[in-house]
């Protein structure tokens, strides 16, 4: 067998193969960063011993915000209390799953309250009395005391606030600004109290790992000398793939601002006409600025958390490959061509893994295993232009990742340990016991932790479109 060590020329020795090499996982570990395309935008927060497996962080919200509901204010010439408005908050479990009969109340006492809808989707139980159920959002504004009493009647877990102590909201207009400023009079008094309100962010962490076996046999008679090397990397890589896919999946259902291309209201009504469109990126990024989006990004560079470099005025959209030649035809206002090519604008290697280019202000990054709904869209037999899936138009999502958005556990290193654990037992005298005797199998385990929390998800927003073939 030909070896990396232990064979001095013309007197090999007998000790046999080396099969533990430390420099192949910090090697692989490199690789691995470089494959990365959602983690370089986390913000990575390491979780102390003896502290649980959940994270949590308080956010106070802005006083002139329309989240910020209290029932703090008090009535005052100048800035009055909305006594009809009230606000109820539902708990997030019952956008998954309620019971039937309540559903169906929800969507009656939602209709029309302030735009809100509740929708509700297929018995997921055959009959026995359960059903997904969508709203627009968790916290529905009632126009009424009566629908606000109907909704808590319905014992959901829901809470209700008179939204009285932000004066005039996040609104915009001129005549209830000018309504709700806290004029004082000469006399001063107990007027234009204000209440502030903060809300909860949490996050879970969980163990994930896998291992593999391997003979003696099946080294010494390998005819790649390098045989444990690539085993170890696959192991890592295979470990980074399963992480990036369950971070790409929590941003996906964590965007707090969703859209759909062209005349489509839902993953069902997409067809052939609801590809993304210049119009539909500016749009986005107006409602960006308005959430007060940074359009600069901080992105992870290396194996060092640490070792960060900041991309200027933009935002990152993440897309598939799929989505290419839809961005590369791609026409502005003015009918010139929208997409701009990453060689055109990139100086001192400023890019991020997989940026091709940019339309409007968004960097697009290309992530090879981009997930998507397949066949979730509408009906495609008419049809041979567009990814489809039996029948059904494919809807693909355009992901914009703001910075500061979200937190995670990630694979870098801090230069002195790894986030990933990796056991490797070659046979031998470690392996050897009753279950195997004569020590002929090996073993190689990896595990690792990780957590996901939405620090503003009203910065995570995601358009869902068709793509042409």
């Amino acid at each position: 067998m030909s070896r990396s060590f232990n064979a001095p020329p013309s007197t090999p020795s007998t000790v046999g193969p080396q099969l533990v090499n430390e420099f192949y996982q910090k090697k692989a570990l490199i690789e691995a960063a470089k494959e990365q395309y959602f983690g370089q935008l986390a913000d990575t927060t390491s979780m102390p011993k003896n502290m649980g497996k959940k994270i949590k962080r308080y956010h106070y919200l802005p006083m002139l915000d329309d989240a910020n509901i209290n029932d703090q204010g008090i009535d005052a010439a100048g800035v009055a209390i909305a006594t009809t408005a009230w606000y109820v908050t539902y708990p997030s479990l019952i956008l998954v799953k309620s019971n039937a009969t309540k559903a169906a109340s929800l969507v009656t006492i939602n209709d029309n309250a302030s735009g809100m809808v509740a929708t509700v989707g297929a018995d997921d139980s055959a009959g026995a009395g359960f059903a997904n159920i969508t709203l627009t959002a968790t916290q529905v504004k009632y126009v009424n005391a009566t629908k606000k009493d109907a909704a808590l009647a319905l014992n959901l877990g829901a809470t209700a606030l008179q939204g009285s102590g932000n004066m005039y909201g996040s609104s915009k207009d001129i005549g209830t600004i000018s309504g709700k400023l806290p004029a004082l009079s000469e006399a001063g008094g107990r007027v234009n109290r204000v209440g502030f309100r903060r809300v909860e962010l949490e996050g879970t962490i969980e163990k994930f790992g896998f291992f593999d076996e391997y003979t003696q046999e099946s080294v010494d008679f390998d005819t790649d000398a390098e045989l444990m090397s690539h085993i170890n990397r696959e192991m890592i890589m295979g470990a980074n793939e399963i992480t990036e896919d369950a971070l790409q999946i929590d941003i996906l259902t964590s965007a707090g601002v969703i859209k759909f291309a062209g005349n489509a209201t839902s993953n069902a009504s997409i067809n052939n006409d609801d590809v993304v469109t210049y119009g539909d990126l500016m749009r986005l990024s107006i409602d960006l600025d308005n959430n007060r989006t940074p359009k600069h990004t901080k992105v992870i560079t290396g194996t060092r958390m640490v070792d960060t470099r900041v991309i200027p005025a933009c935002r990152v959209a993440y897309i598939g490959s799929e989505l290419i030649p839809t961005f590369k035809a791609m026409k502005d206002l003015h009918n010139n061509p929208a997409f701009i090519s990453v060689e055109k604008y990139a100086a001192n290697g400023g890019t991020m893994n997989g940026e091709i280019g940019a339309v409007d202000n968004f960097r697009l990054v290309v992530v090879p295993e981009m997930t998507k709904w397949a066949g979730a869209g509408g009906d495609a037999t008419a049809t041979a232009t567009h990814y489809e899936t039996d029948g059904r138009y494919d809807v693909f999502p355009i992901l914009v990742v703001g910075d500061e958005s979200f937190t995670t556990i990630g694979f870098q290193t801090d230069g002195k340990t790894v986030k990933f654990k990796i056991f490797h037992k070659a046979p031998g005298e470690a392996t050897a016991d009753r279950n195997d005797p004569y020590g002929e199998t090996g073993f190689m385990s990896i595990k690792w932790y990780y957590g996901f929390m939405a620090l503003r998800p009203e910065r995570i927003a995601l358009i869902k479109t068709a793509a042409t073939l």
